[in-house]
């Protein structure tokens, strides 16, 4: 409802009879809520104001703060409250709990709430009925990601063997809704860029109850969670500068944490050991954070990063590679490094040459590119012997089958030696007629480098240019009469020796695989409108990803319902596209990505039809 940004028409001020029976539907369409609960929200001496929007939706807003609930046709009947207003009262609404974090990517990205992502209870699934508001939780998180009407009932769903639709999402965590004030901000630490992890705040609670034996028999994880988010309180309003105006107010949450807590055993002993961990969070240093920065970097990269996932997102590196291995208790907190950013600490440990990063312009975001595998750090660290859960372990197969479909697709670009750069691989005895990945090409030059003792010692970020290696690196680049130089930086080594390299990708697809020169060409989507104002949607460039153009027009026939015809491209043998009729751009690549796997930095969408 809130994937694209639109102004508001109108914006008033609601009048005090309009508040008070404001609040009267809130109670009614939240009936689980107290009364403190709706004053949390809607506070009584506030102004309220409703912003109207050209679609029938009206957000309501405390004045100078968040918007608070949106009413999605304008007459009362379909309020729900946002992300703001669940993060003040996380239990304004059931909840359903996903099966890992991993899942909240295709939530925050847009898509509805499947009942395989979700985690369901040893007793089973609360009853529920058809078009009732639910929440989503992530595992370990207690903020709320996102908010929707469910589709059927608990007792329709266990008929459907608990699949299909569970949650139409309504409004989530980094929609234009989200985003449409300023000074958004997010409840803890755990909501990433484009995927929301457990609260790290929360970590060295849950290791605490874990360890004690009289709390660990009595002491529930919802019940941990309600402490964690009492006790870091004021770690949030420091850590993300919420506005002051935004009270997440501390009297509700020791209320719900007295009540929880009531009759609990827990020993002095565990109270002791809580407070000084509290203590010795309190009184680290920034140089050692970036010591525990820096070594939990070096054990993802030796355990659980592998070639073929990069390039990496920086948000999926720290979430689901660094998080899992930080030392049982600790808390990481990016922020109270020097670097304060996660991009500018991995910027500055690809100047130092450990890694290849750089930001993608498009995405915003830092981007891993490659490891350096005869770096001095990473050739001397010793990982330690622990199991590493990533994000693909901690969700189950209930992700299913998109999961499933994704790994039966595997593209990779790789590199075959020129003629320009054999003489590198031949002095280490390395073989120049096979191919390489992005990062083992990079490994074989700072291996040369290291071999001939080329860093520069009044400056280790640099690199003395030999004469192969410059020859290597930038014969036939050079204009005549120009200079060539004599060294270069190591963040600027591993890209200009891969510019040197002949590109080519693989692709394969259970036992087929194809390599071909060049990088890989993506698939154009496009919708054009045809004779009688028809549209119809085009498809090609499937046989780069080895998918046959017949068998997907027979299966886009079944699920679009509509008529569908395959054609050779003209001058083009060999290569054919697929004809749908009906505009169904979006829904055709959602479809390949979600069954085929094909990802979506390789999907070109065109609509000719919109002006």
């Amino acid at each position: 409802m809130f994937k694209k940004p639109v102004e508001a028409k109108s914006m008033q001020r609601l009048s005090g009879a309009d508040k008070k029976k404001l609040r009267r539907t809130t109670k009614e369409r939240f009936p689980q809520a107290s009364d403190a609960d709706i004053d949390a929200i809607l506070p009584l001496k506030a102004e309220i104001t409703v912003a109207k929007y050209p679609n029938r939706v009206h957000v309501y807003g405390v004045e100078g703060s968040f918007p608070i609930l949106f009413d999605i046709d304008g007459r009362g009947t379909e309020i729900f409250p946002t992300v703001y207003a669940l993060w003040k009262v996380p239990e304004l609404l059931p909840a359903f709990l996903l099966k890992g974090g991993e899942v909240s990517r295709y939530v925050i990205g847009g898509a509805d709430l499947m009942f395989p992502g979700i985690s369901i209870p040893p007793e089973g699934l609360p009853p529920f009925l058809a078009g009732q508001p639910w929440a989503v939780k992530v595992p370990g998180n207690p903020a709320p990601i996102a908010v929707g009407t469910t589709t059927m009932s608990s007792a329709e769903a266990l008929k459907a063997g608990l699949r299909g639709k569970a949650l139409r999402i309504t409004h989530c965590y980094h929609d234009s809704l989200w985003e449409s004030v300023e000074g958004h901000y997010v409840p803890n630490a755990g909501f990433l860029e484009d995927v929301v992890v457990e609260d790290p705040a929360l970590f060295s609670v849950s290791q605490l109850s874990d360890a004690s034996g009289d709390a660990s028999s009595s002491l529930h994880g919802d019940k941990v969670i309600e402490k964690g988010e009492a006790d870091s309180d004021m770690h949030t309003e420091k850590d993300v500068d919420a506005p002051q105006d935004v009270d997440i107010s501390n009297e509700t949450c020791e209320e719900v944490v007295a009540a929880d807590m009531s009759g609990l055993k827990v020993s002095d002993n565990v109270r002791a050991e809580e407070s000084n961990n509290e203590k010795e969070q309190q009184t680290i240093s920034s140089e050692e954070v970036d010591f525990l920065l820096d070594k939990c970097l070096l054990q993802a990269l030796h355990t659980s990063v592998k070639d073929k996932d990069l390039p990496m997102p920086g948000s999926t590196l720290w979430s689901n590679h660094i998080l899992p291995c930080r030392p049982p208790g600790i808390t990481l907190d990016i922020k109270k490094s020097s670097h304060k950013k996660l991009s500018k600490w991995l910027l500055a440990k690809s100047s130092a040459g450990l890694i290849s990063a750089k930001e993608d312009k498009y995405k915003k975001e830092v981007m891993l590119l490659a490891v350096n595998h005869a770096h001095q750090d990473y050739m001397s660290f010793r990982p330690e012997k622990q199991v590493v859960e990533t994000a693909d372990q901690r969700y189950d197969s209930s992700v299913g089958e998109v999961r499933h479909a994704k790994q039966q697709l595997e593209v990779a670009e790789i590199y075959k030696p020129s003629t320009h750069v054999k003489p590198i691989f031949t002095s280490l005895g390395a073989d120049a007629g096979k191919y390489y990945s992005a990062s083992e090409a990079s490994e074989i030059v700072f291996s040369y480098v290291e071999k001939e003792n080329l860093v520069k010692p009044s400056d280790k970020a640099t690199v003395v240019l030999d004469a192969i290696l410059c020859d290597a690196l930038f014969k036939g680049t050079i204009k005549k009469g120009s200079t060539y130089p004599t060294e270069i930086h190591k963040k600027d080594l591993g890209v200009t020796f891969l510019n040197r390299l002949q590109a080519h990708h693989r692709v394969s697809r259970g036992n087929d695989v194809a390599v071909r020169k060049g990088a890989i060409r993506s698939i154009q989507i496009m919708t054009e409108r045809r004779q009688g104002n028809k549209k119809v949607t085009r498809v090609s460039g499937l046989e780069s990803f080895l998918m046959d153009a017949e068998l997907l027009a027979s299966e886009l026939q079944k699920k679009f319902a509509c008529s569908t015809s395959v054609a050779e491209l003209p001058g083009k043998k060999g290569q054919h596209e697929v004809l749908v009729q009906g505009g169904v751009i979006d829904d055709l690549a959602k479809h390949l990505v979600d069954h085929h796997g094909i990802p979506k930095r390789y999907i070109e969408v065109l609509d000719k039809t919109k002006k």
